[in-house]
């Protein structure tokens, strides 16, 4: 039986339950949702809104070293804190929180398998008490933009075949019948489709029912005859949260050497005159 590459990469609810409180611990929760943290959390926890703490809220970018530095640093974590995400939606903006804070240097980050709804389903408990912890200092890296897809790059590897795309969307956005996820807005991209050569392998794919992730080895099966290691992997979605979720699996579960998360992903490509579109 296959192991993960990186099962440091995971803790269970189990232990977050034994080791929350532990000292050089720190749990952050980043929801889809971002009232579910104030009507109830894991205590201890602080919580992050991605939609202001985590992009920037002019430019269309990821947060800059100085607002992750701030963002860890008034959270009470330091340069040798344990942080530990979890979130709703099995995990999505804990992992784009993963892939942020990694490609900053952090690399003592890990994921609360299953998240939330795992936490939730098993009856432990969550409070409403307001979680405040002492501003440290912190150091941030310069950014690692290997693990970060941008748009010249995704273009160059359409056209040439050098990369492997993995396209994380639901089949009907992979179609072009949607521009985003059922449930969310009609918006951001100007036209419909994938990017050429493209495998779908919905996001979804790699959690078993109660939002865990599945075993090494179903996960082999989901995704090994889609990418390996004979050339560069590029994960993408509509605006990066879903591809960060697999970039996590293919990284940190399945060893890949060189995937990146094109954060851009569907309303930046779909929105390039001229670039290559397939349906």
């Amino acid at each position: 039986m296959a192991e993960y590459a990186h099962p440091e990469s995971l803790v269970s609810t189990e232990w977050v339950a034994e080791h929350s409180g532990d000292d050089g611990v720190r749990l952050v929760e980043v929801d889809v949702d971002t009232s579910a943290y104030d009507q109830g959390h894991i205590e201890g926890a602080v919580g992050w809104d991605w939609t202001e703490q985590l992009q920037d809220t002019l430019a269309r970018d990821i947060i800059s070293k100085s607002d992750m530095e701030e963002l860890l640093g008034g959270s009470g974590i330091s340069n040798d804190t344990t942080v530990i995400l979890y979130g709703d939606n099995n995990n999505w903006f804990a992992a784009w929180a993963f892939w942020q804070i990694r490609l900053y240097g952090h690399e003592s980050v890990r994921l609360m398998d299953g998240g939330r709804a795992k936490w939730e389903a098993e009856g432990r408990p969550l409070t409403t008490d307001a979680v405040s912890h002492d501003s440290v200092r912190y150091i941030a890296s310069e950014p690692d933009n290997s693990i970060r897809a941008f748009r010249e790059e995704v273009l160059n590897a359409a056209s040439s075949g050098s990369s492997f795309f993995v396209d994380v969307r639901a089949p009907e956005e992979f179609r072009g019948e949607l521009l985003a996820p059922a449930a969310l807005p009609q918006e951001g991209a100007q036209r419909g489709g994938h990017i050429p050569g493209a495998a779908n392998v919905p996001w979804a794919t790699a959690v078993a029912p109660d939002g865990a992730f599945k075993s090494a080895d179903e996960l082999i099966d989901i995704y090994g005859s889609k990418v390996d290691n004979s050339k560069p992997t590029i994960a993408y979605c509509r605006i990066g949260e879903r591809s960060s979720h697999t970039w996590f699996v293919l990284t940190q579960l399945l060893g890949l050497d060189n995937v990146s998360n094109y954060d851009g992903s569907w309303t930046e490509y779909g929105s390039i005159v001229r670039a290559p579109i397939e349906r």
